[in-house]
């Protein structure tokens, strides 16, 4: 089975660009009501997932005295590029199987699909493939019916 039949493309799909601010990308997160948002720069290319926790962990851990508050000046100066923290959210390209989907999503709510450039194209959910599996299944017990009788 092609994943093309499971893509959320690019343009149905909520992202961020790199450069964008960090209150920006709290308010489209917080906007769409996602945990994890897919990062690209201007020109498409596929740079990583931004979850709650960079988002948190930026708050906590920035090497700054805790005593001193971060204020929006501060988070303004602040671009998503700088808050990700390793890529967790691996991407696949377009051409993978179902079963190296599956085991991509064990770990990720969603899993990034890009193009042989290394382009953003769209999304996989994991409820799309548990759902694909579910139905294989299914139509798979009645033909084991037939080869018993």
């Amino acid at each position: 089975m092609n994943i093309a039949y499971f893509l959320l493309p690019k343009n149905s799909v909520a992202y961020l660009y790199d450069d964008c601010t960090f209150r920006q990308g709290l308010e489209k997160m917080r906007h769409h009501g996602y945990t994890a948002i897919p990062v690209i720069t201007r020109d498409g290319q596929y740079v990583g997932t931004v979850s709650e926790g960079d988002f948190l962990w930026q708050l906590l851990d920035d090497g700054r005295e805790l005593s001193r508050p971060h204020s929006m000046k501060d988070l303004e100066q602040l671009r998503v590029r700088d808050i990700l923290r390793g890529n967790h959210y691996p991407p696949v390209r377009i051409t993978v199987s179902m079963e190296e989907l599956l085991s991509s999503a064990m770990n990720q709510n969603f899993i990034p699909v890009v193009d042989d450039s290394g382009s953003f194209i769209g999304i996989v959910t994991r409820k799309d493939i548990i759902r694909y599996f579910a139905k294989e299944k299914d139509m798979e017990a009645p033909r084991l019916l037939r080869k018993i009788v």
